[in-house]
């Protein structure tokens, strides 16, 4: 395949942002990767992604081959991404006075505002879009109801985008399905998976001290959503264990979240409080020693798009017992890597770890497993070579005049 010059354009995800944040997880992983993966394989990289800083430069070098770019729509500072939607025309605006002299020869969006400011930017130009959601907005209003803080435009707005773009690529077969409801024919999905960087995430090598009693772990943003409640409510069933829980604001910050303080009630009034540590943000290049420091990583969200923890644990060799919902119906093996219990459930992930406790041995050889079927299936290089398939696929049939007009 020729170079070619690939926008990814990733409104409030950035590639260099630090993770842990409230709107900063793995979608800023995907991109990063991704973005990395690609120029390595000989392609012209670009991240366009919102100013969120007075401070910073127009254009940053992320690694050889790719850049960010970061696009002046709304104020330069942080805003939670449910309110950028009234910005993303400027950003739109933007992208198509910039592709207009220098055209890409192909985008990707990611997430749906992207996808709404790509469809804008590239609308003059023969250029295909292509779609990765993340998250649908249908499977967020299902689960989260009333308490859904996304605009209302959202679900209708992502409907349009999925039937405009040349091609969505999906992260999970779970998505497929969802798309299928929305209209979006299956001939027009293509499901590439998140990854995970196995020569950093590595069975051998430092782990992070830890205390005589068995280690559950759990890693990802504090929100209702990531299930962590679930997890302090089943630690009242597992006698002796730790929960240590990552991810949030940093360590100084942490008494003012919210969500914080809303685990640590928990967790005094089902009696586990000291036996619940919350760490904060924790270092990326911290994260593979924790991950191995633990006996179990615990998954347990109420849904989950794709979910890039159970691979970096499985990827250092430990067992994850996660929520059978979205992308972890595609990772984790139930029996083999893993095990898959029902969301919100504290008695079933209870009994889950119990028994893997109780089986060192098993423990071990699903660990085992886990590292075998990332080194398979879910290393960056392979998604990207997916990724790169699917745009060939793309330019292909733009290519043709009959395929590139019926399909928008």
């Amino acid at each position: 395949m020729k170079p070619l010059k690939i926008s990814l354009v990733s409104e409030h995800a950035s590639p260099l942002a630090v993770l842990g944040g409230v709107d900063a997880g793995g979608q800023n992983v995907h991109v990063a990767a991704l973005a990395g993966e690609l120029a390595a394989r000989g392609h012209q990289v670009t991240v366009h992604t919102r100013r969120d800083a007075p401070h910073l430069a127009s254009r940053v070098r992320l690694c050889p081959g790719a850049y960010v770019d970061h696009v002046p729509a709304g104020p330069p500072a942080t805003l939670p991404k449910d309110q950028l939607l009234p910005w993303m025309e400027d950003f739109g605006t933007h992208l198509a006075k910039q592709w207009a002299a220098d055209p890409p020869d192909l985008v990707h969006a990611h997430f749906w505002m992207s996808g709404l400011a790509a469809l804008r930017a590239a609308a003059a130009l023969p250029v295909p879009v292509l779609q990765t959601f993340h998250a649908l907005g249908s499977v967020k209003k299902r689960y989260q109801g009333d308490a859904d803080t996304s605009d209302p435009s959202r679900i209708a707005t992502e409907t349009h985008i999925a039937r405009s773009v040349a091609r969505v690529v999906a992260t999970c077969r779970d998505e497929v399905s969802e798309l299928a409801a929305l209209g979006v024919p299956r001939s027009r999905v293509a499901v590439v998976p998140c990854g995970v960087d196995a020569e950093r995430f590595t069975p051998r090598g430092h782990a992070t001290a830890r205390p005589g009693r068995p280690r559950l772990l759990q890693v990802g943003r504090l929100v209702p959503r990531k299930g962590a409640a679930t997890s302090v409510a089943a630690l009242a069933r597992i006698p002796g264990a730790e929960l240590v829980i990552a991810g949030g604001p940093p360590p100084a910050r942490l008494d003012r979240d919210p969500e914080v303080r809303r685990l640590r009630s928990l967790a005094e009034r089902s009696g586990v409080a000291d036996r619940v540590r919350l760490l904060g943000g924790v270092p990326p290049d911290l994260m593979p020693a924790l991950l191995r420091s633990a006996d179990l990583v615990l998954c347990p969200p109420d849904y989950e798009p794709f979910g890039i923890v159970p691979l970096e644990a499985m990827s250092c060799g430990v067992p994850v017992v996660a929520s059978a919902v979205g992308g972890h119906l595609d990772t984790v093996v139930d029996g083999v890597t893993g095990r898959l219990v029902p969301p919100g459930d504290p008695a079933a992930l209870a009994a889950a770890v119990l028994a893997l406790l109780a089986a060192p041995d098993v423990r071990r050889a699903q660990g085992a497993a886990g590292r075998a079927r990332v080194l398979a299936h879910f290393r960056w290089s392979s998604v990207a070579a997916a990724t790169e398939a699917v745009y060939q696929e793309v330019l292909a049939e733009a290519r043709t005049p009959a395929t590139l007009t019926g399909g928008l």
